[in-house]
């Protein structure tokens, strides 16, 4: 066995790796005896200082795991209605929307993906008939993606199972729910991600 001090590399790798399985392409939980991210951060303490950015590995770390934890619960439910949840985040927006309708930049601005993403979702969606493409009068170019009922009914299926599973976040409360999107909006805030 090597006596050399672990890499950063080891250390993320620890951190990342053996804590999932992927079932279908989704993330999901593997129950360790130990904390994967914990013991990369003492490997990192030990290998850079008790000054060094542990704790911000550590914290990055858990949320990208949570988020791949949720997505992969969220795309499990939302498969459940032949859905994604990327394709369902697209239904919500519209359903949302005054007239059930938005533009295909309109849709990719809201969701936060790059153009070419939010066309291929909306594509899918009008394969499935729970979206209609049709033209923008002031863009001949541009269209407008317009919620059907069909796709009103699997939005509001794929909302109740979430709703159900209390969006994967049930072992928190109130109170924790209140500080934990706080401290992520100060994030988000200082990443710049929309105006505060």
């Amino acid at each position: 066995m090597s006596s050399r001090p672990p890499s950063r590399r080891d250390a993320a790798a620890i951190a990342a790796a053996p804590a999932s399985t992927t079932v279908r392409g989704v993330s999901q939980p593997v129950r360790l005896p130990f904390d994967p991210i914990a013991r990369a951060s003492e490997l990192w303490r030990d290998r850079w200082g008790d000054d060094s950015r542990s704790a911000s590995m550590a914290t990055a770390t858990s949320v990208m795991r949570v988020q791949q934890l949720l997505l992969g619960q969220f795309d499990t439910i939302a498969g459940r209605h032949g859905l994604t949840f990327a394709r369902y985040e697209a239904l919500v927006l519209l359903a949302f929307s005054r007239e059930g309708r938005l533009s295909m930049s309109r849709i990719g601005e809201r969701l936060m993906v790059h153009p070419t993403s939010a066309t291929n979702i909306v594509q899918r969606l009008v394969a499935q008939g729970l979206v209609e493409r049709v033209p923008n009068p002031t863009d001949r170019r541009g269209a407008f993606a317009v919620i059907t009922d069909a796709g009103r009914d699997a939005m509001e299926a794929v909302t109740a199972d979430l709703e159900a599973v209390d969006f994967g976040l049930s072992m928190l409360d109130a109170e924790q729910h209140r500080a934990l999107f706080d401290l992520l909006r100060q994030v988000r805030v200082g990443a710049r991600d929309f105006d505060a």
